[in-house]
């Protein structure tokens, strides 16, 4: 049981490590916060703090540790899950970090849908999850490649053995020969187009900033916004609705869920779309 003593000192000694850490004394930071949790281990905040540290010290392994040991306190922590999720990326886990960005996303998002984490999580999950499907399609090109040289390869060798029927067989099967190369490699064109950039539907990007819909939201007037952008609108332009004008307040706003579905389900086959802004 941890002494209100103790806790008083531990809560001096974080704000040390704030004032360290300003100053951009990361090691006596560290050594700050490492004195709080000695007093205070179960204080989540702390070892996020020290993780932070480390983060800017790029010593990952450690971030890796304080962060899973301050969700194993709070799970709700958006700091802990982020900086997990950058830590797995460090390490080439992609899936795993991606996880945790996901998580921290939809923590950050639920706290405080403009703050800046948001955003600056949503960046980062954007670039992890463009690297999947870089590494992903990559993948798939090569396959695709393979398999059709190897389809090519039999066509060529089917019309070979045609070569020994009879004259008027021939130009038949000359024909037919074409015929199978150019929809074969229609077929093969066609495999490959999801993995080619292009322009996002206009309907999946924000009326505002016409980037792709993160967060979407929609009016009483059935005009679909990016949530922390029709909020900023609504605190430093005014309550209305920057498209049709009618009166709007922050209470209406409503999550558009099909949008954001069909958001996902776009980006889950064109995978290049999260560069795309």
């Amino acid at each position: 049981m941890v002494s209100g003593s103790e806790a008083k000192q531990a809560e001096q000694l974080r704000k040390d490590g704030n004032l360290y850490f300003k100053k951009h004394r990361f090691g006596a930071a560290i050594d700050a916060y490492t004195e709080a949790i000695t007093f205070c281990p179960n204080v989540p905040v702390y070892w996020t703090n020290r993780a932070l540290c480390h983060r800017k010290r790029n010593d990952w392994l450690k971030v890796e540790e304080d962060c899973r040991r301050a969700i194993q306190l709070d799970y709700s922590s958006v700091k802990a899950h982020y900086m997990l999720g950058l830590a797995l990326l460090k390490k080439q886990e992609l899936d795993e970090g991606v996880k945790e960005l996901q998580k921290a996303l939809d923590l950050g998002r639920g706290a405080n849908p403009k703050g800046y984490m948001v955003d600056e999580i949503w960046q980062e999950l954007a670039k992890a999850k463009y690297l999947l499907w870089e590494h992903a399609s990559s993948k798939r090109s090569w396959d695709l490649q393979s398999l059709k040289e190897a389809c090519e390869t039999a066509l060529r060798e089917k019309h070979f053995l045609d070569d020994s029927q009879p004259e008027g067989f021939l130009d038949d099967a000359s024909i037919s020969h074409t015929k199978q190369l150019d929809a074969l490699r229609q077929v093969f064109r066609k495999a490959g187009e999801d993995d080619i950039p292009g322009e996002v539907p206009d309907y999946l990007c924000c009326k505002i900033t016409l980037d792709i819909f993160r967060d979407p939201v929609i009016t009483p007037s059935g005009v679909t916004y990016e949530r922390a952008v029709i909020l900023d609108h609504l605190q430093k332009v005014g309550k209305f609705d920057p498209i049709t004008r009618e009166r709007l307040d922050q209470s209406q706003l409503v999550p558009n869920l099909a949008i954001k579905e069909a958001v996902q389900a776009y980006l889950d086959t064109h995978g290049w779309a999260y560069k795309a802004d």
